[in-house]
């Protein structure tokens, strides 16, 4: 049996206050963290936007390289998945069900309260569409890869634990393993906890919402306890059968079902019209990308507090739940961790296509 660390205990302590804190005073709670959220993003937002362009740009410099050709993993290793199952993992790491209900709310959001334009206009949907591709698009997936990309590279080719805090050492050295290197793993732990509970009490409420619309379910805190529950029973299953069968096999079938939604999509919309769209916000967001992924508006502040809460807060999920940056290249046999897949090239190429 392993040793418990220090770093579970200290995890442990500080989610058990959160936890104890939001049952006695909800309320108090969740104005701290509103406060908590309006410093970080008002004090940190230019240091989200510049890390996130520059990890976009990494990105794409890594699949033209010659760094591209490392392995994250020994020379001799051989993929454990083909490419279709590969990136039906990928997809499905990347995106639940936020895909499937911020996919629609998004665009149709900020159609009514675009960033730049006047609202309901032919305008605001080219700039809803452009915003929603900025925040599931390139930046995004740039932060999963490096973040993880780090990980992969010190867990599967040079064997070391996947913790952060190793990922380190080239910069402090021995401390890694210290005291410093305990209070990465912890900050880690903590965050990855709290993404993972915000995206899952975000899941149960758009679930219980899509319930209450077309079954009239009542849409109310038990029945998204008990969604809570289903789901956390779901993926104790799925994890407890290992890569190879459970998360294999759902990657694949959420990947034919996302397939069968956007042929149905196509054939019963205008699919004339969706594809001209398509084609037009695409290159609107490619052309603007520089602007929009370093845009803060420092002198506009209805502006700046829109980008704060739509773009911003969205960098900071992904900078979030460890699991999913970790999960993206790290694809690995179970119990195999020297048994492993893709070059680096492979995965940032991989990535991009997601987008």
């Amino acid at each position: 049996m392993k040793k418990v660390t220090s770093v579970f205990w200290i995890s442990l302590v500080i989610a058990s206050i959160f936890v104890i804190w939001g049952m006695v005073a909800p309320v108090q709670l969740g104005n701290v963290m509103d406060k908590t959220k309006v410093y970080f993003l008002d004090s940190f937002g230019w240091f989200y936007q510049l890390s996130a362009t520059f990890f976009l740009i990494f990105s794409i410099f890594l699949i033209f390289s010659k760094y591209g050709k490392i392995k994250l993993g020994a020379d001799e290793d051989k993929p454990d998945f083909n490419r279709s199952t590969w990136f039906a993992m990928l997809f499905s790491a990347g995106m639940g069900i936020g895909l499937l209900f911020f996919g629609v709310s998004e665009p149709i959001s900020h159609f009514m309260s675009p960033p730049i334009v006047e609202g309901g206009t032919p305008e605001a949907a080219r700039v809803a569409l452009r915003y929603t591709y900025l925040h599931w698009g390139f930046h995004a997936w740039a932060i999963y890869f490096v973040i993880a990309l780090v990980l992969a590279y010190y867990k599967f080719r040079k064997k070391q634990p996947g913790l952060k805090s190793i990922t380190l050492t080239p910069l402090i050295g021995s401390r890694a393993k210290g005291v410093i290197g305990i209070i990465v793993d912890s900050v880690a732990v903590f965050a990855t906890i709290f993404g993972v509970a915000a995206s899952l009490g975000l899941g149960a409420a758009q679930i219980n919402g899509g319930l209450h619309y077309v079954a009239g379910v009542p849409n109310n805190f038990t029945v998204q306890l008990i969604i809570i529950a289903i789901v956390t029973v779901l993926f104790i299953l799925s994890a407890s059968t290992g890569l190879q069968r459970g998360i294999k096999y759902l990657s694949n079938a959420n990947l034919v079902l996302a397939v069968i939604l956007l042929f149905a999509f196509l054939m019963l919309a205008p699919t004339g019209f969706v594809l001209d769209l398509f084609t037009t916000t695409l290159g609107s967001y490619i052309q603007n990308l520089p602007s929009m992924g370093l845009r803060l508006a420092p002198f506009n502040e209805e502006q700046a507090t829109w980008i704060q809460d739509h773009f911003l807060l969205g960098l900071v999920d992904c900078l979030g739940p460890i699991c999913r940056n970790l999960y993206c290249p790290c694809i690995q046999r179970e119990n195999r961790p020297g048994i492993h897949d893709r070059c680096t090239r492979h995965t940032s190429t991989g990535v991009c296509l997601l987008v």
